[in-house]
């Protein structure tokens, strides 16, 4: 029976996505091959207990939510990952992804909804996106940008129109907490004339913003 790194397991209320506001259980796995500068789960880097895909799927049943999202650090590092979304989607539950944008996504299950984070210059990452995975989006899929400041914003919105990304799947936008205010974006975004969604991370407004576990 293949096993992942856990870092946690828990019962929230979904913070961003187009699911923003839903009763969500979310499965954090351990590991990640980037070091963004506005990390807020670094604890994720290396807690971790190891747990079958059966023992994961007993502890997402136990919460009777239909919403699970399977997030990290960065989930694609993990090669089981593949069968816990397999087994989710089996199940009858509507699986959400969310991976930073620098590992492939051909192989994750189609009927997973693919939130992809590609990496804006103020994360210090931009250079470690893989811009194949762009090919590979479909109308369910999620693109977000974390946005810092102004050269974040211009860099996403060219990314935008450059790769057609507002005609393959939903976009979403959202400012880095405590760096940039969301009337700031929200204003940016209007004066653009780009679809894209705003979002905030509601989960750090209803909790402290440093909270686990939610």
């Amino acid at each position: 029976m293949p096993e992942l790194i856990i870092n946690e397991i828990f019962h929230s209320i979904q913070g961003e996505s187009s699911r923003a506001g839903l009763p969500c259980v979310f499965v954090r796995l351990t590991g990640c091959n980037l070091r963004c500068s506005y990390c807020d789960t670094e604890y994720a880097f290396t807690e971790g207990t190891p747990m079958s895909v059966d023992e994961i799927e007993a502890a997402v049943h136990s919460y009777g939510c239909t919403l699970v999202e399977v997030t990290g650090g960065e989930p694609l590092m993990q090669d089981a990952v593949h069968e816990l979304l397999r087994r989710l989607c089996n199940n009858g539950y509507e699986v959400l992804l969310e991976t930073g944008g620098s590992l492939d996504i051909s192989m994750v299950d189609r009927r997973v909804r693919r939130i992809i984070d590609l990496k804006c210059p103020g994360s210090g990452m931009m250079k470690k996106n893989l811009w194949s995975n762009i090919e590979q989006l479909k109308p369910t899929d999620e693109v977000k940008f974390v946005i810092g400041s102004r050269e974040d914003f211009d860099w996403a919105a060219n990314v935008i129109r450059e790769h057609g990304i507002d005609r393959r799947s939903q976009m979403l936008m959202s400012a880095v907490f405590g760096s940039l205010t969301p009337l700031q974006l929200s204003e940016w975004i209007l004066e653009s004339g780009l679809h894209v969604r705003f979002q905030l991370q509601l989960h750090k407004y209803i909790w402290e913003p440093s909270a686990r576990g939610v």
